[in-house]
């Protein structure tokens, strides 16, 4: 029996590994899918309380910008530098959900945020921009929100802890805020970080490992067969 352990323990290991593989292909398609999706969007659709809403599809909302209830996301990296996104709630009416509306980012200073950055225009406005989602971290240590005072600072936040401080209900997806669109925050919208590409040259990696290892294991089995 225990002459075969290490050709059991060797197919479990094959079998992780391709199933690495076929993750990593199926992380591909699905980045894929949501590239098309985003490109496919081109004309704006008046969003209303209740719509069907797709990924990046483009919508029109309107309401009066809550300027008193801002929150800054921090340790968001653009282009090498560290930064906040700057997300302001949307109100339509007082029994409608509020729209949390990604304005764009702007860099991390040593001091305070300057007020010119969150300053929005006064009532009712259109914002324009795509059905997007809050960015994710794949593990976030403490608190969701760092600050006591608004403009509250947070870290990587949930939509349920963005209402739970605003003390109402939002939409179940933020509206990523056109560019050109308003004051003039960064705004590069795009469906994801890693392309397709890299998750199908990753595939390749693990899937290469599968094959030598199976080889290894079957080399090694067939000389042992010999021996005997």
């Amino acid at each position: 029996m225990r002459g075969w352990l290490p050709y059991a323990l060797g197919a479990v290991l094959v079998v992780q590994l391709a199933g690495l593989g076929a993750w990593q292909i199926s992380r591909a398609q699905e980045k894929r899918a949501a590239q098309e999706a985003f490109d496919r969007q081109t004309r704006f659709t008046r969003f209303v309380d209740g719509m069907d809403v797709k990924p990046y599809q483009r919508l029109s909302a309107e309401g009066v910008f809550d300027a008193a209830h801002q929150f800054l996301l921090d340790n968001i990296i653009v282009d090498s530098r560290y930064g906040h996104y700057v997300l302001t709630p949307l109100v339509y009416s007082d029994d409608e959900r509020v729209l949390i509306v990604n304005r764009g980012w702007i860099e991390r200073s040593g001091g305070d945020i300057d007020p010119s950055a969150l300053a929005v225009p006064a009532g009712r406005v259109t914002v324009r921009g795509r059905a997007g989602a809050l960015p994710r971290a794949g593990f976030r240590m403490g608190a969701p929100i760092e600050s006591s005072t608004w403009p509250l600072h947070a870290v990587y936040p949930t939509l349920d802890e963005l209402s739970a401080y605003l003390g109402r209900e939002v939409q179940p997806f933020v509206l990523l805020m056109e560019p050109g669109e308003g004051p003039g925050l960064l705004r590069r919208w795009a469906p994801a970080v890693i392309g397709p590409g890299r998750h199908y040259a990753y595939a390749f990696q693990w899937f290469a490992m599968a094959v030598v290892l199976a080889g290894l294991l079957a080399w090694n089995f067939r000389k042992r067969g010999y021996r005997q």
